[in-house]
């Protein structure tokens, strides 16, 4: 080869590398299923509408929590506190002001919900103190604290919450002038009207498909990289540079705004914030352990798992409810009555045991070996 050559083959780009099969089809994949979730408000009713955005409040908040208990490796049981701190800030900061009963500022409600996951990152940053200190068992149960907290909070701070009798109900939820309610211009699509319903749907989608993607960057970025050397081995992290307390301390922010994110679309959900009378409700202990329970089930550290695990947690009792009034479930009266609820708790009761014996990975896990052994990389043919 000439001396020409030689200097033009070096010039030359490189070759980009070729995507994988597998890669595509997932792409390809994720594509479908949001194609599908925007055309399913044109042909379910309303009551599944509301049951789908229960599904997604789930997502937004088990993504965050797997974020913590997943990649950092920090045991969190407070996810129901920042889901109350967030629904406070968004209904506090949305409200009207002048009324004597409560406090209320007035703001947009847009940035009254940017608000809310701003406040809920505050407030778990001034738990990171704890935060980065403790691990394991340790730091679940000085997070479990903050739901006992969070009960007294919404018990004795009336002014803001609106107590336990009542409640205050949040101010409805607008965008650059446009209404998520009944309210205001209307308009069809493909002969579909809007309603509130659809249009809360599509508002829930945005906030979780913007919640996905910002945690998928975060995992495959510098920062998830730092909370996962922190998990594996703090003394080796260390010794790369990696700042441990700061590490962990920025995970437990994450995963509390993304609570208050989850906590101001339960406020809108509801259409109501309504403080709990006991540690067991809409912000108790067992809401914890449901995020929990999500993340286990969908595999711990997976984004996409998060999603799945929230489909069948949070899921599994709204289809069971819809159904159970045409089949005739649940009819039964007295203590020992079966409900949606109760039976939702021993499937994924289930789940979680068949998970830990059976495949630690979760369902993500086992998305992947799938994936792995129908896409294995096949021999060179031979020219």
């Amino acid at each position: 080869m000439s001396e020409v050559d030689t200097k033009a083959a070096a010039d030359a780009p490189a070759p980009r590398p070729r995507r994988s099969p597998a890669k595509l089809v997932r792409t390809a994949a994720w594509l479908v299923l949001l194609v599908v979730l925007l055309a399913l408000p044109l042909y379910l009713d309303a009551a599944w509408l509301k049951s789908g955005q229960y599904m997604m409040i789930g997502a937004v908040g088990a993504i965050g929590l797997t974020l913590v208990v997943g990649q950092a490796g920090q045991l969190s049981l407070a996810h129901a506190f920042f889901l109350l701190a967030g629904g406070t800030a968004y209904t506090v900061l949305s409200g009207p002001t002048g009324d004597d009963r409560v406090v209320g500022f007035g703001l947009d409600p847009g940035l009254s919900l940017l608000g809310a996951v701003v406040v809920a990152a505050l407030l778990g940053l001034a738990f990171a103190p704890v935060a980065g200190r403790l691990r394991g068992i340790y730091l679940g149960v000085a997070s479990l604290a903050l739901v006992f907290l969070g009960l007294y909070f919404g018990q004795s701070a009336e002014e803001l919450t609106g107590g336990t009798s009542t409640g205050r109900t949040p101010a409805s939820f607008s965008l650059f002038g446009f209404p998520f309610t009944n309210d205001g211009p209307q308009f069809e699509l493909l002969g579909v009207p809007i309603q509130q319903a659809e249009r809360m749907w599509y508002l829930f989608l945005l906030l979780t498909v913007i919640a996905f993607v910002m945690a998928r960057g975060a995992v495959r970025g510098r920062v998830g990289r730092s909370w996962r050397a922190v998990r594996d081995h703090e003394a080796a992290a260390a010794v790369m540079g990696v700042s441990v307390i700061r590490a962990k301390a920025g995970a437990f922010a994450v995963s509390s705004a993304y609570g208050g994110l989850a906590g101001a679309m339960t406020v809108l959900w509801f259409d109501i914030l309504k403080p709990d009378e006991s540690e067991f409700g809409t912000y108790g202990i067992n809401v914890s352990i449901a995020f929990l329970a999500m993340v286990i089930i969908g595999g711990l550290g997976s984004v996409p798992g998060a999603l799945v695990g929230a489909l069948i947690v949070n899921g599994l009792p709204q289809v069971l409810a819809l159904y159970s009034a045409d089949l005739g479930w649940f009819s039964g009266t007295g203590d020992g009555a079966l409900t949606p609820v109760l039976v939702s708790s021993f499937v994924y009761g289930a789940a979680i045991i068949l998970v830990v014996l059976f495949e630690p990975g979760g369902l993500a896990a086992i998305g992947r070996r799938i994936t792995q052994r129908r896409f294995r990389r096949q021999p060179p043919e031979e020219p």
